[in-house]
């Protein structure tokens, strides 16, 4: 038998048995925050393709390193704690994707998360590269994928009937594209018009409102859910404002910090279906998860928000 036809063999193997593990999983009734009181559980959205609900603050893990692997199941098992289930990931995070999977069978959580990850950025996108990224995705995280997306775009044309495969086959449960760049902002309306997307995954912030002009009035149109990544701007906002206090104000929303002030500013816009901010320390993951209880901006609230934040000296 030649290496190609063993090699094909092979990724049909492989593709079976990673199909078997996700039906043996699939049994688990998921109760996102359902061990949490009304009172204490955190503020959900649903996905429009399906009306489950998540909610609306998550745990973005592209600063996740090897040397931090109890920092890291410490801040999993606390967001469970909390009511958050969301993390986000991808194949091109370093060890990103394997430390999630190792905290989530170490905490007894894999079927408690809802596990977001994106297929490996590489220079020629075909098949097997699409194959054999989702392939090693999946046993990293252990089976459990939620939403797989598109990384940046690339390879879109060629990787999205794959995506398809994989859901109708339930292999995952959702697929979607992702940018964090403005420039990749009309490509992403683009997909949204051209494919059966159930999320996109956009940049947004108070300090870079691009998309809700361009993205998100269309992703509300399309019926198609939306996590925000960079809605810190990657701690620069919170450098920006570090210097600044808080307005009085913003005691009527519920906002103690503002890492609170500039995450609820993103979640309160209609579109959004949850924000995704990095975090590698318990105290800041609190204070992000913070911003998903309590009230949210309404139109003119968000406005003076805006007012308020351009008019910084």
């Amino acid at each position: 038998m030649n290496t190609r036809v063993r090699s094909a063999i092979s990724r049909r193997e492989a593709i079976r048995n990673a199909l078997m593990l996700c039906v043996a999983g699939g049994g688990v009734e998921r109760t996102w925050s359902a061990e949490l009181p009304a009172s204490n559980a955190p503020l959900s959205r649903p996905i429009p393709s399906s009306g489950e609900r998540i909610p609306i603050v998550g745990l973005g893990t592209d600063s996740f390193r090897e040397d931090a692997r109890d920092a890291i199941r410490a801040e999993i098992q606390r967001m469970h704690e909390l009511g958050g289930t969301v993390i986000d990931t991808a194949a091109a995070y370093g060890p990103s994707e394997a430390l999630i999977g190792e905290a989530l069978v170490a905490t007894g959580l894999r079927d408690r998360m809802f596990i977001a990850t994106k297929l490996s950025a590489t220079a020629a996108y075909d098949r097997i590269n699409g194959e054999a990224s989702f392939l090693r995705s999946l046993e990293r995280l252990h089976a459990h994928i939620d939403l797989l997306q598109i990384h940046n775009l690339d390879g879109m044309d060629s990787l999205m009937p794959l995506l398809q495969k994989w859901k109708q086959s339930g292999m995952i449960r959702y697929l979607g594209v992702t940018t964090s760049l403005n420039s990749q902002h009309a490509g992403i309306v683009e997909a949204m018009r051209r494919y059966p997307l159930d999320f996109i995954q956009v940049d947004y912030s108070i300090g870079n409102r691009d998309a809700a002009t361009t993205v998100l009035p269309v992703a509300l149109e399309r019926k198609v859910a939306v996590l925000v990544n960079l809605p810190l701007e990657r701690a620069a906002l919170i450098g920006q404002a570090s210097q600044r206090q808080l307005p009085d104000w913003v005691s009527s929303i519920d906002v103690k910090s503002w890492s609170q002030f500039f995450l609820k500013y993103v979640i309160s816009h209609p579109a959004v279906t949850c924000a995704i901010p990095g975090s590698t320390k318990l105290a800041h993951l609190e204070d992000n998860q913070a911003a998903a209880r309590g009230r949210l901006p309404d139109a003119a609230m968000r406005q003076r928000m805006e007012k308020f934040w351009d008019a910084r000296a």
